[in-house]
């Protein structure tokens, strides 16, 4: 394919206005890319790309609209500002601006580079519709950091996403590059060059770069090398404090995968935010080949984000098995702008995050009461989504409505459905064969190069093993039936406890039913993705409400704070009347308190149960 093209291209040029730029024989010039993070300016840097000789009249050049892993439309061009195309002669040429994440240049042949200004996302000043979630973000600071998600910085010439990038950043000289992608070189003088190498614009942007002042530890776990990267703004954490709970995890899940992960190098880029409006919004991780960004507060206590660390990082590190290794071709060639949506999001974030909980009581992390306890928490949360939604159908159309605002669920029944195949996988092997023992197969045939077609791949799945399992993934994955799961869990000698239990209003034990925006404190909602007790579900309050007034009091975070004590003193009888903003519109909610009760969900061992029945139990949770 590269010699076609190459053969198609050189033929081009040779026809084309001018010898300029000609590639020599054999070889397939790279697009080249430069990021100047020392000229900041008003929160922006300059970013140029230079594609070498175009061989027709007009070219687009685009910024990706939606990028792997998120499931979301972010539109990165909008944060691009003064886009330029320059001649040979560096004046500036025709151009259009087709949508906010492309442009047309005209009379391409003579196209020399384009110029533009990249604002960053954390602190933008511009408006946008919904705020890009951190972790898929960038951040300016000059002189301090800079979080370059790379796809929010460099962009590609359509037709050309398959040709190698190289990408030249001058920085600060006391910030450091963290990053997984290929190093050619660095100089340091009073400024840092660095300069890297990409084989395709994927794996360009498929690597993040964190600069910072050098906090960084690396550490050897079997055949893999990990660099632990933190920003932290206020020197309160150094990659040390976080490197033990990172070695022994990734110990862990090397150990649970066996030969199955081929990942040689991982990065993890941990940004610490201050909370402001100034800084990141939205707390998570994205997973990328071999490395993942996390983002959290740095105002959360050690134990806190030692927890938290292991559960998102272990989560994001099992994406190099499924979707990074194991994937379809939708994702293989990824169109940044228009993409097809698979319909394995079951696999790739449910059977991730179900190894994310697994691997842990299989490797002794934690205990089975807590991953019994996790698991029936994932029911209970489920329960807030369309439970008669097809998974594999949601998947496919998971960008528009209704399917977009039930992309949660892949953590919770996404997980649900790999924990209920692990069982009928175990039960129907004998104890042999599970969930794992089903990705190393798949993983023996597809890989980071070789990709499965889409709707191929379950029918794959069942001729690999039972009878049994094309009728679970017919009914309960491209199906709308819902899982039955204490039958699954009786399999195993587990049953599903329900009782009901008094709440207060407003918490859960310690976990809050509402939240503020990190980036306005006095926008006050409610809680998604979280079964709500019986005070919010007899208002009618849905997860995301937005609350506007609670009786006369217009809501801010002081406001919630004063509702929220005296609510230990409500009576049942009270009246209340809730205004909440919804979908962009005002809905007005009344009620009394009442006396505020939540179902808790518990998995509990059965009693009298067959020594088979417990053989098949330990051999699922290896204890």
């Amino acid at each position: 394919m590269f010699k076609n093209l190459y053969v198609l291209l050189l033929l081009a040029l040779l026809l084309g206005c001018g010898a300029a730029k000609l590639p020599s024989p054999g070889a397939i010039m790279p697009i080249k890319a430069q990021i100047d993070l020392v000229e900041v300016l008003d929160d922006k840097v300059m970013v140029v790309v230079d594609p070498g000789q175009i061989g027709k009249d007009e070219i687009l050049f685009l910024i990706p609209r939606i990028i792997p892993g998120t499931y979301s439309e972010d539109n990165f061009g909008a944060y691009v500002q003064d886009f330029v195309a320059l001649d040979y002669d560096a004046e500036p040429m025709n151009i259009s601006r087709k949508d906010v994440n492309s442009w047309l240049i005209s009379d391409a042949k003579k196209l020399d580079k384009v110029t533009y200004y990249v604002n960053d996302t954390f602190d933008t000043e511009l408006e946008v519709e919904e705020a890009v979630f951190s972790p898929a973000g960038t951040n300016i600071a000059a002189g301090e950091n800079f979080l370059l998600n790379l796809h929010g910085f460099v962009g590609y010439f359509e037709g050309l996403k398959e040709v190698p990038y190289e990408l030249n950043i001058v920085s600060p000289s006391e910030l450091k590059p963290a990053t997984s992608l290929h190093e050619i070189s660095a100089e340091i003088t009073d400024k840092g060059q660095y300069n890297f190498s990409a084989k395709r614009y994927f794996e360009l942007v498929d690597n993040p770069i964190l600069f910072a002042r050098a906090n960084t530890e690396t550490f050897k776990i079997s055949d893999i090398s990990v660099t632990l990267s933190v920003y932290s703004p206020t020197g309160r954490y150094s990659a040390k404090d976080f490197r033990p709970q990172m070695e022994a995890m990734i110990k862990a899940q090397k150990a649970f995968l066996g030969g199955v992960s081929g990942t040689k190098t991982y990065t993890i880029l941990l940004y610490l935010a201050q909370i402001s409006d100034s800084d990141a919004t939205g707390y998570g991780a994205l997973e990328h080949h071999t490395s993942t960004v996390v983002v959290l507060p740095e105002a959360l206590p050690k134990q806190v984000l030692d927890e938290s660390m292991v559960d998102i990082v272990s989560h994001e590190f099992f994406h190099t098995l499924t979707p990074l290794s194991v994937h379809s071709r939708e994702i293989q060639f990824f169109n940044f702008n228009e993409p097809d949506m698979s319909m394995h999001l079951w696999m790739y974030e449910g059977t991730t995050e179900y190894f994310a909980n697994f691997f842990q009581v299989q490797e002794g992390l934690i205990e089975i009461e807590e991953f019994y306890d996790r698991m029936a928490k994932k029911i209970s949360n489920s329960r807030v989504y369309d439970d008669s939604m097809s998974f594999t159908t949601m998947s496919e159309r998971i960008l528009e409505s209704p399917f977009k605002e039930n992309y949660l669920n892949v953590y919770e029944k996404g997980a649900l459905i790999n924990m209920c195949l692990d069982i009928l996988l175990r039960e129907q092997s004998n104890g042999e064969k599970g969930v794992l023992w089903l990705m190393k197969e798949l993983s023996a045939i597809y890989n980071e190069d070789t990709p499965f077609d889409d709707p191929e791949l379950i029918g794959e799945i069942v001729a690999m093993t039972y009878p049994e399992i094309g009728s679970f993934f017919e009914k309960h994955v491209q199906g709308k039936e819902p899982i039955p799961y204490p039958i699954y869990l009786e399999k195993v000698g587990l049953k599903l406890e329900m009782d009901q239990k008094p709440a207060s209003y407003f918490f859960l034990g310690q976990i809050p039913y509402i939240d503020a925006d990190p980036g306005d404190l006095d926008t006050i909602f409610v809680q998604k993705g979280m079964e709500l007790n019986s005070f919010f579900q007899d208002l009618g309050a849905k997860g995301g409400d937005i609350i506007i007034k609670i009786n006369d009091t217009t809501i801010t975070l002081d406001s919630m704070r004063t509702i929220v004590g005296e609510s230990f003193g409500w009576d049942a009888e009270k009246d209340i009347r809730m205004t909440v903003m919804r979908d962009g519109e005002l809905i007005d909610l009344q009620g009394k308190a009442g006396t505020p009760i939540y179902t808790e969900r518990k998995i509990v061992e059965m009693d009298s149960v067959s020594e088979k029945v417990i053989s098949l139990r330990r051999a699922w949770l290896g204890q």
